[in-house]
């Protein structure tokens, strides 16, 4: 993630509600189902390796399991970009943070370590495609080194991938509304999730959440990759849901002026496409991801090029050097 976004989420994470929420909604698991979540707390996961190099863990949390202290970690780490050695990580955090309870003398009953529920919350663009075990990322080893070989894998929630339907079986979810004001929305929609949200955080126990959320969601409105809104600065989700009433009317005036926009550029590339193809054959790779990532300007400058252009390059320029 980039930076400000990493510190959002992490931001968000660090209220024990959202996290309770994230695990009840998108883990599905009856032992972790009846995890006493009243119980959770925050441990801090930044560590100082043997050979002295700082490691740090983007959000841990200890929950109680049972009638014992026996407490079950939780690990999250948030990403923006698929990472290969996204397993490789994640066992060198599982390690620091059980160095960590070594040296604190924080071990589960008979001097046992306790297990860890490791997370990797990812929400880019594309779909995460790296790893999620450490075993995909080593050759198969003969028969006598295989069960030698180091184990890690973890548990991948890739928000893009999770379907609309099963968002909306969650209306109560606050992650699940979280996810949904990740991806592109209309004016009307946003103004319905911050409305529901809240809604559903006016009690006293959600004190905490209203001021994060609210935080949070002023700052994904402002990166809307649709149509984005400015606001002020705001920490409340009341204050929030008011302002957004008050201006959806502008707002959703200019997202259909974008939109309109967006759908004249795209007929204009599909003209454009079908002229260049009609003269000069089939369009390689690198020529259809130029005209899609066209200005109106350059698509404009093309279009008059094309009927007096002696090859392609003529008209869209020469091809990317590693083609």
């Amino acid at each position: 993630m980039t930076a400000s976004h990493d510190t959002g989420y992490k931001l968000l994470f660090s209220n024990p509600l959202i996290v309770r929420d994230l695990i009840q909604g998108f883990i599905d698991d009856p032992w972790l189902q009846k995890l006493d979540f009243s119980t959770l707390e925050p441990v801090k996961g930044h560590y100082v390796s043997e050979d002295l190099r700082d490691r740090a863990d983007d959000v841990v949390w200890r929950v109680k399991s049972g009638e014992e202290w026996l407490y079950l970690y939780l690990l999250i780490e948030f990403q923006s970009r698929s990472d290969r050695f996204m397993a490789l990580r994640m066992m060198v955090y599982v390690g620091l943070l059980y160095q960590d309870l070594i040296r604190n003398k924080q071990l589960g009953p008979h001097g046992l370590l306790p297990p860890v529920l490791p997370i990797v919350l990812y929400n880019g663009e594309r779909r995460w495609h790296a790893p999620v075990s450490l075993a995909e990322l080593l050759p198969k080893p003969p028969a006598f080194l295989a069960p030698l070989q180091a184990q890690m894998r973890y548990l991948l929630i890739d928000e893009g991938a999770i379907p609309a339907e099963t968002l909306a079986r969650l209306p109560q979810n606050l992650v699940a509304a979280i996810f949904k004001l990740e991806q592109p929305q209309s004016p009307e929609a946003v103004q319905a999730l911050v409305t529901e949200l809240e809604a559903a955080t006016r009690s006293d126990e959600y004190a905490a959440v209203r001021r994060i959320v609210a935080i949070w969601i002023r700052t994904a409105l402002i990166r809307n990759r649709k149509y984005p809104i400015l606001l002020p600065e705001l920490d409340d989700l009341q204050e929030l849901r008011i302002m957004l009433s008050q201006r959806i009317e502008q707002w959703a005036e200019g997202y259909l002026a974008a939109g309109r926009m967006e759908g004249r550029m795209e007929g204009e590339i599909g003209v454009l496409s079908r002229l260049l193809s009609r003269r000069f054959g089939p369009l390689p790779t690198w020529a259809a991801t130029r005209l899609n990532a066209a200005t109106e300007q350059a698509l404009a400058e093309w279009t008059d090029a094309v009927l007096d252009a002696a090859s392609l390059t003529d008209v869209l320029g020469p091809p990317p050097a590693d083609h």
